[in-house]
Parts: C-alpha cells; sequence; structure tokens
C-alpha cells in the first residue's frame, strides 16, 4: 500500500509516522507513507496557498491552483483508489471504514486548513471526504495520521500477532471487553477468576458477556 498526503504543514505528520507500530510498517516494506508540502505546487513567489474567501468572512481558504497541480501530477504517477478530503463535515470514519480502505493499493489525502479547500476542489478532485468526529481542529494533518494509523495497522504483517487486529473494538460491533495482567492482585483488587482458571471456552463467554455490556452501557445507540 501506499498512502500519500498533501498538507501545508507536513511537519505535523513527522512524529505520527516516525514511531512505533507505523514506522515499523515502512521499514518492512508493508506500507509507503509519503507527505506532499503544498507549498511546493504554489506559483506564488512568497509560496503562498491560501487567500480571502469571496464573499467575506473570517479565515482563509486554500486555494485550488496548488491542489490541483498536486494531484495532478500524483494522479499522472499512479492511479488512486481514493482522493480523500479529511473534513468536519464528512462521513464519520469507522471501524468498517478502516476495514475497507485497508484493502486498497493506494490512496491520497488532502489536508484541509484555516478555513478549509476551495469547494471547487471538492466538486471535482475528491472520491471521499472523511470526520473523524463532530468538531473542529486547526487543519486536517491530525485527522489523516488518524485514518493512516487505523488502515496500516490492518495490513497484514504489521502487527506481530495476526489475530490482534481481529479483536479490536468495533470489529465485530462490540466495545472490546476488559483486559489485565500480572500480578493477579494487587493492594486487594483480584482479576476475575474466570481469566485464571485456564478454561477457554468460559473466558471466551466471559469476554464476549462482558462486550455487550459495556457496549450496551457505552454505545447505547449503536447496540440497540
Amino acid at each position: 500500500m501506499r498512502i500519500d498526503i498533501i498538507t501545508c504543514l507536513p511537519k505535523l505528520l513527522e512524529s505520527p509516522f516516525n514511531d512505533s507500530i507505523l514506522k515499523r510498517a515502512q521499514n518492512k516494506g508493508l506500507v509507503e507513507v509519503v507527505v506532499h508540502d503544498l507549498r511546493d505546487y504554489s506559483e506564488d513567489k512568497h509560496k503562498k496557498v491560501d487567500d480571502y474567501a469571496f464573499g467575506g468572512g473570517a479565515g482563509m481558504v486554500l486555494m485550488i491552483e496548488p491542489i490541483a497541480k498536486c494531484i495532478r501530477e500524483l494522479k499522472d504517477q499512479r492511479v488512486y483508489d481514493e482522493i480523500i478530503y479529511m473534513s468536519p463535515d464528512g462521513e464519520n470514519f469507522s471501524q468498517g471504514i478502516a476495514n475497507e480502505l485497508s484493502l486498497k493499493k493506494n490512496i491520497l489525502i488532502l489536508c484541509g486548513h484555516y478555513k478549509g479547500v476551495d469547494e471547487r476542489v471538492r466538486e471535482n478532485f475528491i472520491t471521499r471526504e472523511i470526520s473523524i468526529g463532530d468538531y473542529v481542529l486547526s487543519g486536517g494533518e491530525l485527522a489523516a495520521a488518524v485514518v493512516s494509523d487505523a488502515i496500516i495497522r490492518l495490513l497484514p504483517g504489521v502487527l506481530g500477532d495476526e489475530t490482534s487486529a481481529l479483536s479490536d473494538s468495533f470489529q465485530d460491533g462490540l466495545v472490546a471487553p476488559p483486559v489485565y495482567t500480572r500480578p493477579a492482585e494487587f493492594e486487594g483488587l483480584k482479576v476475575p477468576d474466570v481469566l485464571l482458571s485456564g478454561h477457554q471456552k468460559k473466558i471466551e463467554d466471559w469476554r464476549f458477556e462482558q462486550s455487550v455490556k459495556r457496549t450496551q452501557l457505552r454505545r447505547p445507540t449503536d447496540s440497540k
């Protein structure tokens, strides 16, 4: 898989992709993440990529010209399965969408900033708009990192235990059950006896019951 990310603030994406699982995935050659600085595609001598909105109003808007130039150059090099714009009013990101995108080969993500992007970009270059929640961030960079992380960890070979991602919260529509580790007792706080029983069927039944209870408590709408 290859993920290209277009941003006017590339330094914001340095840390997420240079540590832990995402870094190891790239080192193994399981995914390639390439960050493109939108300012490199500006025709302005000061590398300006934003301007005031027609009609007035507070805030700046990313201009169509550098974005169009960048996307067109990238599309000349490969075919993208999805060109995603990170937007507060896009479809809400979910585990199901992460699963779907993890099966793609080439993904291009555009990070909005300021007051967003010229609407003509959304209408003519974007194939999908995704939001990580109903709130506003300073830009789409952190959201792009979240989406990328959720996708990459699903790729075969990325996690040490191939079944780990399959047991994550929301993979079966339920949140994950409680988990415990050593010591079995800490200051009078004990691990449930069933987890120490060695009886795998009883353990799995207990975990399922806990997942159902926790989902009903924390995601009541989803569990109806």
